[in-house]
């Protein structure tokens, strides 16, 4: 099985690009989203850890939006309870998809929590700053402290280009991610 993880600014198109691919997507923000939703043990964890701000079943992410914003060392905490989980997902998802021929990560944090070996394929999605900050302020719940907040605790992304195998310059057109899309599968298979 050929691991794609795919890595880039939060807004520059990941999850378009990976959807793109034609394989199962492990969809990491979507699986935070049902641990909120759906996950006792979660709640029963962060209300422990953050009592003043995670206080009701189903979590509500604006109890997740003010617990980051009112102090720094909130998400840190919010981050150790929910990707231990997230790491528990994966493993599932691979376990359940190991005779496929090419999976694809869509996890933002995948370089930064070390989610990936060093044999998988990491791609870059490019985007101009411009057009994410764009996108970004159309997004439901816009909230530019939030962003930055994760900003903060995301590798830059030079990094994460010299790190990646293929870059895709994303300029939101799906004959342009179709075509990068194809040219790397071609490439790696």
């Amino acid at each position: 099985m050929i691991k794609i993880g795919i890595v880039g600014d939060i807004g520059s198109g990941k999850s378009y690009i990976a959807n793109n691919f034609g394989y199962p997507v492990f969809d990491a923000d979507y699986e935070v989203s049902n641990l909120y939703k759906k996950d006792k043990k979660i709640f029963f964890k962060l209300k422990k850890r953050l009592p003043k701000y995670i206080f009701s079943f189903p979590i509500n992410k604006s109890q997740i939006t003010k617990a980051i914003l009112s102090n720094n060392s909130n998400l840190k905490k919010i981050i150790k309870i929910v990707h231990k989980e997230i790491r528990k997902k994966m493993k599932i998802f691979l376990k359940k998809n190991k005779n496929k021929k090419i999976v694809i990560l869509d996890i933002p944090l995948l370089l930064e929590n070390k989610l990936y070996d060093k044999k998988d394929i990491l791609v870059f999605v490019d985007s101009k700053k411009t057009e994410i900050e764009k996108r970004l302020k159309k997004r439901k719940n816009f909230n530019m402290k939030l962003l930055n907040k994760f900003r903060k605790i995301q590798f830059k992304s030079d990094y994460k280009k010299k790190k990646s195998h293929f870059i895709i310059k994303n300029n939101f057109t799906k004959k342009n991610a179709n075509e990068c899309i194809k040219n790397i599968l071609n490439d790696i298979l």
